[in-house]
């Protein structure tokens, strides 16, 4: 739920990483103001990119900041 108080969602098919992971895997996450991440899964899915109605935006990571 955004802090306005509307809830988003998109289909997890629009996030293969997380359609093909266990029950587990997606349980794992951490959720920001920014997104939601999944270590273990290496998946982020940020908020704006939610309502822009973007799904996976997989592309060459050069590193992760900390």
């Amino acid at each position: 739920m955004l802090s306005d108080g509307r809830t988003i969602g998109a289909p997890l098919a629009w996030f293969p990483r997380l359609l093909h992971a266990d029950q587990n895997a997606r349980d794992d996450f951490e959720l920001s103001v920014y997104g939601i991440h999944w270590d273990s899964l290496d998946e982020d899915i940020s908020v704006r990119g939610l309502l822009a109605g973007q799904g996976d935006q997989t592309h060459s990571k050069r590193g992760h900041a900390a």
